[in-house]
């Protein structure tokens, strides 16, 4: 097992910063009994890994471990369907009384065979885990043998949440895989997203606006990448790590051995989409670019704003609760207030110290719009309570707005609409005006004509 005490010793962290000498030593709070509820380590891990699509994904633990394989993200990709299947040892007792390690090496022997992948990531479960399986020696022998990179993710679920898993992912990407190719092309302006995992296909809705400034990505990590774009990572300019505190450390770490520098941004909204793309072309200093830049979010502003107007006709004044995860919880916001809406409340469950200072912010200081445990009985506490019209959150609380009789419009990463960049906040205003309009929930807030009686 791979020593985690580092991955919560973050320098660039502004929690570290404010901290004592003393207290850095301590790090970040360590994982406790319970940390895993809403999403382990494991589960971490494979989000930020299972959209590099070529490469084959194998767990190594019990079949429960590999979930719903079949299209189990709402992640996208142009290049494979390998993210999309399922590949684990399915160890059993007798795996769990004699070890795991024979049949490990069997499993990816074959994967190699039959699907000839440039690569095979092999995540760590809690079984195999506990059972003492040598993860990295198996995949350093497995790679002699079968002649492809085998990468181990020791990322058991045991060790902590999900925000963990991310960072374990991160550094195992680090350590095996990022600068263990040359890219064919140098030339021109190569950068990084970090964090990005192209659900519902919203990094397509990105990469026009780059083509148009001449901008070009080496690797997206991770969403419709290949393992070679990826291990090709350290030729870029900048990395930008988009609305993922958890690949912070990755991105640090690349700064500090590749010289890569990195900024924090998010593509949700018009504003931040237009800020996003003057942090990339400012870092990458051509005084033409940053013209162009400017020239072109102009035209994109002008030409959404214009779009948006029947839309925000419609949308203006209306309530909206969000309920969603980590990031998502703030830059939503921004999205639906620039729609004209008044937000009631967001989730602040899953979200960092620097996720609430941006949320508080955009609420002017208003801490009871911070939802700090957003679950179904205080969700319909708030919807009644505030008259909400329309709930935005996972598919789990869609429930809940079908008790309260309130429009849900699905937020989570299993979504099939992409919200990024200008064109996805004309999807987003188009789905909340369906949602809104839809006539059933104008039927199921009238009496019954038996109750008139």
């Amino acid at each position: 097992m791979m020593n985690l005490e580092h991955l919560f010793e973050e320098p660039t962290c502004s929690h570290n910063k404010a901290k004592s000498p003393e207290e850095k030593k301590k790090g970040c709070p360590k994982p406790k009994p319970g940390a895993a509820a809403g999403g382990c380590a494991f589960d971490g891990a494979q989000i930020a890994l299972l959209p590099i699509a070529d490469a084959v994904h194998l767990v190594h633990g019990p079949i429960a471990c590999a979930g719903n394989s079949w299209d189990n993200r709402g992640t996208r990709s142009s290049v494979s369907d390998y993210y999309r299947m399922g590949f684990t040892t399915d160890i059993s007792e007798n795996d769990v009384i004699f070890g795991g390690e024979k049949r490990l090496m069997k499993a990816i022997e074959e994967s190699v065979k039959k699907y000839s992948p440039p690569a095979v990531f092999v995540y760590a479960t809690c079984v195999t885990s506990m059972i003492g399986d040598d993860l990295e020696s198996i995949c350093k022998r497995a790679q002699a043998k079968v002649g492809v990179p085998v990468i181990p993710v020791n990322s058991p679920g045991f060790v902590g949440s999900k925000n963990l898993g991310n960072k374990i992912a991160g550094e195992s990407l680090f350590k095996y895989v990022i600068g263990t190719r040359e890219p064919k092309n140098t030339e021109g302006y190569y950068i990084n997203l970090l964090g990005e995992y192209n659900i519902a296909g919203e990094l397509w809705q990105i990469i026009p606006i780059f083509n148009e400034l001449g901008i070009k990505i080496r690797a997206c990590i991770s969403g419709d990448t290949t393992y070679n774009e990826v291990a090709a990572a350290h030729r870029a300019r900048l990395n930008m790590v988009v609305c993922s505190k958890a690949l912070v450390s990755l991105a640090r770490a690349m700064e500090q051995k590749y010289n890569i520098p990195y900024f924090e941004g998010s593509f949700y909204g018009i504003r931040d989409t237009s800020e996003a793309i003057m942090n990339i072309v400012t870092m990458i200093g051509d005084e033409e670019l940053i013209l162009k830049a400017k020239k072109l979010i102009e035209e994109k502003e002008k030409e959404t704003r214009e779009a948006l107007k029947p839309y925000i006709e419609i949308l203006k004044g209306k309530r909206v609760l969000i309920n969603t995860g980590g990031v998502k919880s703030w830059s939503m916001v921004s999205q639906v207030k620039e729609l004209g809406m008044e937000v009631v409340g967001t989730s602040a469950k899953k979200s960092t110290k620097e996720d609430k200072e941006r949320m508080l912010e955009i609420f002017e200081g208003d801490e009871s719009k911070l939802i700090d445990d957003p679950n179904p009985k205080e969700l319909i506490r708030l919807i009644k309570e505030h008259n909400v019209d329309v709930l935005m959150a996972g598919g789990r609380s869609m429930y809940v707005a079908m008790k309260t009789k309130v429009a849900f419009l699905d937020t989570n990463q299993e979504r099939i609409h992409a919200y990024a960049g200008y064109e996805g906040m004309i999807n987003l205003a188009k789905n909340l005006v369906s949602a809104v309009n839809t006539p059933v929930w104008k039927l199921v807030k009238e009496v019954a004509p038996w109750q008139k009686l």
